[in-house]
């Protein structure tokens, strides 16, 4: 399977105090979650059949979200939107924890138990009737296909071999009750639609960019969540993000692109007036000189990857081959089962996913959050520590040796959750300053009898491979790459991308600046788009991979864009 990452938006958990039974009724959140208390302890009371028993368990959730939406390209507003909408998701068990429904090989058969889910609306009205109605329909639905899923599961046990040590199909967790305070956001959308309009209008007087835009949102969810192990929580998320793109076609038909992105918790975190122009005028001038730059050959050899680099190759080289349900997956590769407690990365690197973290150095992380899409708290986890593996990332899928969760079930709205990444935080026993971590490169370069190193800035996205299905790689795609000579100056060049085995690649490390930075985005995989972080150095990689771009042959427009002056 495919799993991808980008930098599209930023989730924001905001602070939050909790409150037992108690304080309820004391907001119309309350009257939500009572309503699907109420359906949910009928359903497990009631929903039986002659033939049937009853499910083991039952897990309901409501996401309650208001989002503003405002788009401009060429100096102009072209969307301006606010909306409401709920949605949930049912999940309904039968069988036992040990043996039930879900498929215990942990494929992504794209089931009712697993993978996307259409989404269904709930009103939006606070009526517990008119709530607990669509929760009822759907509950229905689930709970007949999951004993047809049961018995299916059940039957090809006559002619299955069974493995041995099975983990059970679902662990025993303890409940929880938490509310967070709602959560407050303000949002000026008039003085958005003037940034949208000054921004764009920057790239009038460059010729050379033949698109540009810019994106604000502004998002709040009320995430409602119960189960009938009796966890009943109500929390909140706010985000904020800001995003400005352009493309530029070089004279040889290269399509390049480049962007900025910016992220908050509250509107006044966004970037200020000042910040925007400047930020856009240094992206314009990047782009402009990626046009006239030279298109680098394939490559192999010394490279220094800058922290969001490095960010993304460990994010699709390692974490997500540690997520939980790959390793009882036949149809995936498996590259760390029965590893655990033996070396599999140099021995200076310790890797840890901490969804805890709200912020570091200030600045705010995506994969921030409290309780996971199961109700499970949050825990950060040492996946790897001095090169020796320890843990993995858990779900309510148990795997071997590992009968709990780790807080780590995720899930975009429509999908079933699953172990995924939040912030992963790459660091090192031993750090050196950039400046001597540039010194090796050219010292790695002489050694090899190579001319020049490389340095790659950032990437604009990347993608895996972790099935059985084809070869166990990676890709990444930098946004800007800097030819190093002997004498260490620095040329920018186009037309490549990171290509790689993800062991091999991870393994090259030499050394670890103590320059940390975050990079913020999205991961797609087979529960949905998910919001991520990472924590990571610039590293010096003894050898590294690039191949050639797909290069269009599409010409630059044929006469100037009227906008620009054009006549």
């Amino acid at each position: 399977m495919k799993r991808t990452i980008a930098p599209i938006l930023v989730l924001a958990c905001l602070a939050a105090g909790a409150a037992g039974a108690a304080d309820r009724g004391k907001d119309e959140r309350q009257g939500v979650l009572k309503a699907l208390e109420d359906e949910l302890a009928r359903s497990m009371d009631k929903l039986k059949t002659e033939d049937f028993s009853a499910p083991y368990f039952i897990a309901y959730t409501i996401r309650d979200t208001e989002s503003v939406d405002i788009a401009g390209r060429f100096g102009a507003v072209t969307q301006s939107a606010a909306n409401r909408g709920r949605n949930m998701h049912v999940d309904v068990r039968v069988g036992g924890y040990g043996f039930d429904n879900s498929s215990d090989k942990g494929d992504y058969d794209f089931s009712w138990s697993t993978g996307y889910r259409t989404p269904r609306s709930v009103p939006l009205d606070n009526d517990p009737l008119s709530i607990r109605n669509v929760f009822w329909l759907v509950t229905d639905e689930e709970y007949k296909a999951a004993q047809s899923a049961y018995l299916k599961k059940k039957g090809k046990g006559v002619y299955e071999v069974a493995e041995k040590d099975r983990p059970a199909s679902f662990s025993r967790e303890e409940k929880h009750v938490f509310v967070e305070p709602p959560a407050g956001w303000k949002f000026d959308a008039g003085r958005w639609e003037r940034e949208v309009r000054t921004v764009t209008a920057m790239f009038k007087g460059h010729p050379g960019i033949i698109d540009s835009s810019m994106k604000v949102t502004a998002d709040t969810v009320t995430r409602y969540f119960v189960n009938s192990e009796g966890s009943a929580l109500i929390t909140g998320e706010t985000l904020y993000s800001v995003g400005i793109s352009a493309v530029a076609r070089a004279e040889d038909g290269m399509l390049l692109d480049n962007t900025r992105t910016f992220y908050a918790r509250s509107a006044a975190g966004l970037p200020d007036h000042a910040k925007l122009n400047r930020e856009t005028s240094e992206m314009i001038a990047e782009l402009l000189a990626l046009r006239n730059a030279p298109v680098l050959d394939p490559y192999h050899g010394p490279a220094i990857l800058l922290p969001e680099a490095t960010g993304v190759l460990f994010h699709e080289a390692v974490g997500h081959r540690l997520e939980g349900e790959r390793q009882n997956s036949e149809k995936e590769g498996q590259t760390f089962k029965g590893q655990l407690g033996k070396k599999v990365l140099p021995a200076m690197v310790t890797l840890v996913d901490d969804p805890t973290l709200a912020k570091w150095d200030g600045e705010a992380l995506n994969g921030h959050y409290r309780y996971d899409e199961e109700g499970v708290p949050a825990q950060k986890v040492t996946l790897v520590e001095k090169g020796v593996l320890k843990n993995f990332l858990l779900s309510r899928k148990p795997i071997k040796g590992f009968e709990k969760s780790n807080g780590h079930g995720r899930a975009a709205p429509g999908y079933a959750p699953a172990a995924r990444m939040a912030t992963l935080f790459v660091d090192a026993e031993e750090k050196i300053p950039y400046a001597e971590l540039k010194r090796r490169l050219i010292e790695e370069v002489k050694r090899q009898g190579k001319s020049f190193g490389l340095i790659l800035k950032n990437i604009s996205g990347g993608s895996t491979n972790t099935s059985t299905y084809g070869y166990q790689a990676f890709k990444g795609v930098p946004k800007l790459v800097y030819r190093v000579g002997l004498d260490g100056k620095e040329e920018l060049v186009r037309g490549v991308e990171m290509v790689g085995t993800p062991l091999a690649s991870i393994n090259k490390i030499m050394a670890v600046s103590d320059r940390f930075e975050v990079f913020n985005g999205f991961c797609g995989a087979e529960s949905g788009y998910v919001p991520v972080s990472s924590i990571s150095p610039a590293v010096l990689l003894k050898e590294i991979e690039l191949q050639r771009v797909s290069k269009e042959s599409e010409k630059p427009p044929l006469i100037p864009s009227p906008w620009a002056g054009g006549k």
